[in-house]
């Protein structure tokens, strides 16, 4: 039985064939086998409709013959029709692209009256844009650099950070620091002046990636779930300033004075680690030099960009990003914006600058960021330090391209959120009763969806998010989710599909952090939210520590109106995480009959202790009904539930039901082939590290391409280069052996010409990515031990079958553990590979893998062995057990 449902995603866009007016005529006049599905669902005609089209004018009067040309425009009509429909007032969007310099503005004028709605109907998938972009035209080579191509910015550009072609995302131009950097008080001192050469310095933006340490792949950033970003404020000489108040905010954290080491927000450490060092810059012309990147030359009024094969910009469709909001839905508490729909609309190329101004991204967890001059020292902190503004954890939220406030009913459908910078859609505080379906978030900066906020503002409510696609996201804030729920009630998340993230897939509450230091969870306004029956796979993709549902915080006041977290199917995480994540104060959640494998580290994890009393009970929790690999046995430890959970050696021996039902139900599945951009090569693979594999090969690990480009993947190839940065060897493996091995070697190359530094592309049916940024320089040696045995290996047992259970030897020089060997007393050998036997080592996290075909009754020991370049270690052998009946 299937379990991911993947969209193909191999057919291009598909340009509108009519006219802008025909389309808006055919609305009204059905030609049949010309409107899109959702034209064709549009409700009825009335009168009083308002009718638009891009080659409409805003003196017409909106009817069908005589279309206005502006969503503000058919706004102002709406208003005054309204009032007198009997009826549900649809204003019809013809096909075409609706470009916006500022955003469509509603508030409570824009309702609905009377029990009716306004609707805003577009012409379906990929007709009707809503585009904040700017067409770039005008391009020509440039004189002495060969394939590097040049425009005029459009007018009115003055700044973006995404460039699209053919909707394909650009990449910013970017690369290694080309200096040494040590940390100062305000910045770094180089090595060399080379940054102060650049054409404009202070475009240039330091990015810190983090995630898990592994071999020689360094961990930046503010915590493994983070990926910050500061700008450069000048180079002089060897000086470099950086913007403030980033700087600050991600370096000066406030501490508590007596826990050195323990922030006061107790969200990740005080200051940047590995010593400040940045991952690598980017924006900065010098660094034009592979197919995909572009700069804006904000002096010149210039774009720039390197061409992929095949991309000829004098004809392709090129957009900058340019409006910072497409829709801004926005009442009040006592006159909020009620009953409007959106159908059948994309919301396209929109951008978002704060994190090119000073205050620039300093992350602290999904997508939101420590903001202000002081904002290191006070904001969020309340309780906790002198001036910390209330309430706790109240962090700056990344805002949505699309977003609505005090907003109730509010219904959008059959539409798409694609080539986004920020956040896709945002429904904020005080938003009530709304819904998103069939829908479809990707090729999205930030979170695809967010769901409430954490500020003291009136809590979302009652909002279904069901039946969609949140894939291939987020693009360029790394430690943002598919789905951020907030302080929230009456929530339904279901039946929709989250898959090829770049971390976490949902996201819910927040606040629970000061169980950290034996306080209790910050109390918020939050119950009754489900998470039910949603298909997640192939997440956690660049970052670690975080899950398919990751939730924080207090969830609710009793078992009884608690969060719930049934039904889903989630597998295939490659960060180190846990499927189901409860974090730290997460209190009364329910995790029933879901189907649980394919993790690194846990299925569901972690246990809190509950310090709103003194009794040393853990935060209330039910983990009921799974079927899971993890295996933990039956128990009740101090008020975490444990009972009724099923071992599984295939996901074949779960429910069918549970599995067929899981992700987007049948009547809306036709949105896994939507399309929103040419086809392309991959992204490029991310984080790439090394270990010796003997006198003449590296092993070579790395983040795969969670973005395939509308292909599916087939294959990464390894490169080893020279100091010279000629390649030396390389080898390739296809995209299912590295799922399964998460390692390639690379053999043939004589030590003598390194070290050697590595580089990864990968590849689909369309061709090859450009090369990822290179790892740190390694040569191979022949000085590889035998690892150490593994510890505390224990068999957890099952139905038919156990759960093998082990901790991982720890470190000895270049003995990096490379995969397992399980021996049954039966006389079965079984390997076990995969990102998690890579990293579980140095962060020693346990291990366990799923070994059925046992028969009740019949006793049986387990013995575990890691494997290292040197071959398979000494062994450690678990206690005879038997499988259950």
């Amino acid at each position: 039985m299937p379990v991911s449902r993947s969209a193909p995603r191999t057919a291009p866009r598909r340009a509108a064939l009519i006219a802008p007016l025909a389309a808006a005529v055919a609305l009204v006049l059905g030609t049949p086998g010309v409107l899109p599905t959702a034209a064709a669902r549009a409700p009825r005609a009335a009168p009083d409709d308002v009718y638009v089209s891009p080659a409409g004018r805003d003196s017409a009067d909106g009817s069908v013959q005589h279309p206005v040309g502006s969503l503000t425009r058919a706004r102002d009509l709406a208003r005054v029709r309204a009032a007198r429909q009997d009826g549900d007032l649809t204003i019809h969007l013809a096909a075409g692209t609706y470009r916006m310099d500022r955003p469509l503005a509603l508030d409570a004028r824009d309702s609905g009256h009377g029990g009716h709605r306004v609707v805003w109907q577009g012409a379906g998938a990929g007709a009707t844009v809503i585009s904040g972009g700017r067409k770039v035209e005008g391009w020509q080579p440039v004189t002495g650099r060969p394939g590097l191509w040049s425009a005029p910015a459009p007018q009115g550009l003055t700044d973006t950070r995404q460039l699209y072609v053919d909707g394909v995302r650009g990449q910013r131009a970017r690369g290694e620091v080309p200096v040494g950097l040590t940390v100062t008080s305000t910045g770094y001192t180089a090595t060399s002046d080379a940054i102060a050469h650049w054409r404009h310095p202070s475009d240039a933006e330091f990015v810190y990636t983090s995630g898990e340490s592994l071999w020689n792949i360094e961990r930046d950033g503010l915590g493994q779930w983070t990926e910050p970003r500061c700008r450069i404020a000048a180079a002089q000489g060897n000086t470099i300033t950086m913007a403030q108040p980033c700087w600050d905010n991600s370096n000066k954290r406030v501490e508590f004075p007596d826990r050195p080491g323990r922030t006061v927000s107790m969200v990740g450490p005080g200051k940047l680690t590995n010593n400040g060092k940045a991952s690598y810059v980017e924006n900065a012309f010098e660094l034009l030099d592979q197919p995909g990147e572009w700069y804006l030359d904000r002096t010149a009024h210039t774009v720039y960009y390197l061409p992929r094969q095949g991309e000829d910009p004098r004809s392709a469709d090129i957009e900058a990003a340019s409006a910072e909001k497409l829709v801004d839905g926005r009442g009040t508490a006592a006159a909020p914006l009620h009953d409007v729909s959106f159908q059948g609309l994309d919301f396209s190329y929109a951008t978002w600058l704060t994190p090119s101004s000073p205050e620039g991204f300093s992350e602290i967890q999904a997508g939101y960021t420590i903001t202000g001059a002081k904002g290191w020292a006070t904001q969020g902190l309340c309780g906790f330090t002198p001036g910390g503004t209330c309430p706790f954890a109240s962090w700056t939220k990344m805002p949505g391209n699309v977003s609505f406030a005090y907003a109730r009913g509010i219904v959008i459908s059959d539409s798409t959120f694609a080539h986004l910078g920020a956040a896709g859609l945002e429904l904020g505080a005080g938003t009530t009763d709304a819904a998103v379906r069939a829908s479809v978030f990707t090729d999205i900066s930030g979170n695809g969806l967010e769901l409430g906020g954490v500020d003291g503002q009136p809590p979302a409510a009652g909002i279904e998010v069901t039946d969609n696609h949140l894939y291939a996201l987020p693009r360029e804030f790394h430690g943002s989710v598919g789905i951020l729920n907030g302080y929230t009630q009456h929530n339904t998340i279901a039946h929709n599909q989250l898959d090829h993230l770049g971390y976490s897939a949902i996201s819910m509450g927040w606040g629970g952090w000061p169980d950290k230091i034996g306080s209790p969870a910050t109390p918020n306004p939050s119950h009754d939210n489900t998470v039910r029956d949603n298909l997640v796979f192939d997440y956690m993709q660049l970052l670690d520590d975080g899950g398919g549902v990751y939730t924080q915080g207090l969830t609710g006041s009793s078992m009884a109106d608690g969060e719930k977290v049934t039904g889903n199917v989630i597998h295939d995480q490659w960060g180190l995480g846990k499927s189901v994540y409860t974090d730290n104060g997460c209190t009364y959640e329910t995790v029933q009959g879901n189907v649980l494998y394919g993790a690194a580290y846990a299925n569901v994890a972690s246990r809190h202790t509950d310090y709103r009393d003194k009794l040393g009970n853990n935060d209330p929790t039910l983990v009921k009904d799974n079927w899971w690999e993890e295996g933990t046995a039956d128990g009740d430890d101090k008020g975490l539930v444990t009972t009724g959970n099923h071992l599984m050696a295939a996901p074949t021996d779960a429910p069918a039901d549970i599995l067929a039902n899981a992700g987007i139900e049948p009547a809306y599945r036709g949105i896994l082939d939507r399309t929103t951009a040419a086809v392309s090569v991959p992204e490029a693979p991310a984080r790439v590290g090394t270990s010796t594999a003997g006198a003449d090969g590296l092993y070579v690990t790395f983040n795969p391409s969670h973005v395939d480009g509308g292909s599916a993947l087939t294959g990464y190839t390894a490169h080893a280069l020279r100091p010279d940065g000629t390649e030396a060897a390389s080898a390739s493996i296809t995209a299912a052996d590295f799922k399964r091995q998460a390692y390639v070697r690379i053999g043939q190359l004589r030590p003598s010409d390194g070290p050697f530094r590595v580089t990864v592309t990968a590849r689909n049916a369309h061709g090859e990515s450009a090369p990822s940024l290179a790892s740190a320089a390694l040569a191979p040696t022949a000085a590889v031990v035998l690892p150490g045995a593994p510890t505390g290996v224990r068999a957890r047992v099952g139905a038919r079958a156990v759960t093998v259970a082990w901790t991982p030897p720890a470190a000895m020089g270049d003995a990096k553990v490379i995969g397992y060997r399980i021996t049954v007393s039966d006389g079965r050998v079984i390997e076990a590979a995969g990102r998690d036997a890579l990293v579980t080592q140095p962060t020693a996290k346990g291990m366990f893998r799923v070994v059925g075909g046992l028969l009740p009754g019949k006793t049986y020991t387990f013995t575990v062995a890691a494997i290292t370049a040197a071959g398979v270690g000494p062994g450690a052998t678990s206690a005879p057990t038997s499988p259950l009946p």
